[in-house]
């Protein structure tokens, strides 16, 4: 899972990365401003977007209402201290699916993005099931044929990544920037991304899985479910 965070409080923004990145294995992007948040938007793909509404540079909102417009399918979690009923009546008129008031516990902002992403991505389920697969979005735990696979963190983020865009083609640029985040711009090559692949698809298939993980010549990989 990939979240970006747009807070300018510095130590509320590293606690909040740190803890999803250390406790929750999520991938987290931190932009300070709107500018920054706005450039991110562009370049890559989230699956969830924590937007604190007093910005330096604007309105969070206004970030809430460009995800909009573009018809982006992430889930919105919109941040503020201010704790007046308009701000919030207007975050989920504009779009965004939650709100929070600051301060709050992280571990209930962990809570918030896990049922979002439950009602948005898997149907108010915490397990993905997809034939003879099932992923629990919660304990990270993949089975195959209900007996249990070890991944490392790459390998089940793009696993997650692979089954959430199935059928559809998938670039090593895009599948590189969903790994890694916005690091993805000092990398020399995307070796790492045919390793994982190859590390995923042979787990999988010595499991008994079925080899769903089909490559493009020139481009990227699909998830092919017939």
């Amino acid at each position: 899972m990939k979240v970006l965070l747009v807070e300018d409080e510095f130590e509320l923004a590293v606690s909040i990365q740190d803890y999803l990145v250390k406790n929750e294995k999520i991938n987290c992007d931190i932009a300070n401003d709107l500018n920054k948040a706005s450039e991110l938007f562009e370049l890559y793909t989230y699956d969830c977007f924590i937007v604190d509404i007093g910005l330096p540079d604007g309105s969070g909102l206004d970030l809430v209402k460009t995800i909009k417009s573009k018809d982006n399918k992430a889930g919105i979690i919109v941040i503020s201290a201010r704790n007046a009923l308009e701000d919030r009546i207007e975050g989920l008129n504009i779009g965004a699916d939650d709100y929070l008031v600051k301060p709050f516990h992280l571990s209930e902002l962990n809570a918030r993005i896990y049922s979002l992403i439950r009602r948005l991505k898997l149907d108010g389920n915490s397990v993905l099931e997809l034939n003879e697969i099932a992923v629990d979005l919660q304990s990270r735990e993949v089975k195959i044929n209900n007996k249990a696979i070890d991944l490392t963190k790459s390998e089940y983020d793009l696993l997650f990544y692979l089954i959430s865009n199935k059928n559809q083609v998938i670039s090593k640029t895009s599948i590189a920037e969903h790994l890694v985040g916005e690091y993805v711009d000092g990398l020399s090559s995307f070796d790492f991304v045919y390793l994982h692949m190859k590390n995923l698809r042979k787990k999988m298939v010595a499991a008994g899985c079925k080899d769903y993980i089909k490559t493009v010549y020139g481009v990227g990989y699909k998830f092919m479910i017939e």
